[in-house]
């Protein structure tokens, strides 16, 4: 099975036992080794991806039944009807 950005799920968990500062730190070591051209390409293929995972993160929002409705209605309320949730909840 394939994801959005045609990576195997399969690679996506072995992911997950290589921690996220390992990662980095991979990254980082090889960022230091790449041309101003190569790393003009990762800086777009970086950005490529990013966008990609905004946008299946989008599309997931949008099957939630009525959701778009609800955020134009409360952009539609005036500021003036909002009330301070401190008002309401002292608890947190």
């Amino acid at each position: 099975m394939n994801t959005t950005d045609n990576f195997p799920v399969e690679d996506r968990s072995s992911l997950s036992i290589v921690s996220v500062t390992e990662l980095q730190k991979q990254l980082n070591e090889s960022l230091k080794q790449l041309s101003p051209e190569r790393l003009q390409v990762l800086v777009d293929f970086a950005a490529y991806l990013a966008n990609a995972e905004s946008e299946a993160a989008n599309q997931e929002l949008l099957t939630i039944p009525g959701l778009l409705d609800r955020i134009k209605q409360n952009q539609a309320t005036p500021k003036t009807q909002y009330i301070n949730w401190r008002t309401i909840r002292s608890d947190v």
